[in-house]
């Protein structure tokens, strides 16, 4: 099969980096929620996805026509919800006992490498030296970006619950970007994004039957509708559209676009200091990126 053009794949890593800077908001925008409205991880989760999964439905049935998927690749769509649902709860419940920084460098930095080990297995993607390159540079770089300015956490059990978590929420997201690029040979993007977040919801909708959760709603629903409909409704919307002109593996290293988002908004936001380790990783991060757009063939 031949490559994609050049054009289609700069537009397809445009909008992965896209999706991932509105990811990076995502982490402040639940610290924010936690402090203000008391709402716990798994009730934020499941709002995102029930936020998401109504409006990729509407907008997939209004621009496709239909949300018909390929009975071959049903069971690989309700797989990637499950998923989906897994990630809300592993990875914001990582953020609530390790914090952002170390949520966001455990879970973000090991998905490339288990979305290019996943992928070469699954799908059989060659991992080229320059992808292999700019994967060593992307992980490097936010390790860096993210560990720079901060001090190490100390271990005790809630940490180690923590990182558990995250690596846990690494494994899901891997697992949904492999799934996900071998489920759009056969099906429309929107229609797949649509199905999937439908399947988290469900999987998720329990928690809203909790005590509390209507005034959790009530103090935080902003914040939530800008989770639901933003970084989660639009970003994988045009994730799910960028990721059929790049290889999986790309992908996951484009991505990490959303730590950098995250510490930048850390420094102008909130005053952190982002450190002389923490600029190298921003070169870093940034020589991987740029090691890809100069690469035409995925």
């Amino acid at each position: 099969m031949s490559a994609p053009s050049s054009p289609a794949r700069l537009r397809g890593l445009a909008l992965i980096g896209l999706a991932a800077v509105s990811w990076g908001t995502t982490g402040s925008v639940t610290t924010v929620l936690v402090a203000t409205a008391g709402t716990n991880a798994l009730v934020i989760g499941a709002v995102r996805m029930l936020i998401a999964a109504a409006l990729l439905l509407v907008i997939a049935r209004w621009t496709v026509g239909s949300l018909r998927i390929d009975p071959a690749v049903r069971g690989r769509c309700v797989v990637m919800g499950v998923c989906m649902a897994a990630f809300q709860a592993t990875y914001f419940s990582a953020v609530t006992l390790t914090g952002i920084a170390i949520a966001a460098l455990i879970a973000i930095c090991c998905a490339p490498l288990l979305i290019a080990g996943l992928a070469a297995a699954m799908l059989g993607e060659r991992i080229t030296g320059r992808v292999a390159c700019a994967l060593a540079l992307g992980i490097a770089g936010t390790a860096l970006l993210i560990v720079g300015p901060r001090t190490a956490a100390d271990v005790s059990g809630r940490f180690v619950a923590g990182v558990a978590l995250a690596l846990g929420a690494s494994l899901v997201y891997a697992l949904y970007v492999v799934l996900a690029k071998a489920v759009l040979v056969r099906t429309s993007p929107l229609s797949m994004a649509a199905v999937n977040f439908a399947v988290a919801a469900l999987v998720l909708a329990p928690i809203l039957a909790t005590g509390g959760v209507g005034r959790q709603l009530a103090l935080g629903w902003p914040w939530m509708l800008y989770l639901g409909a933003v970084t989660t409704a639009g970003a994988y919307a045009i994730y799910t559209l960028g990721l059929r002109h790049v290889s999986a593996s790309s992908a996951g290293i484009v991505a990490l676009v959303e730590p950098l988002t995250a510490t930048l908004l850390g420094v102008f936001l909130f005053g952190e200091r982002l450190g002389a380790a923490g600029v190298l990783g921003a070169v870093l991060l940034f020589a991987a990126l740029a090691l890809l757009v100069t690469h035409d063939a995925t």
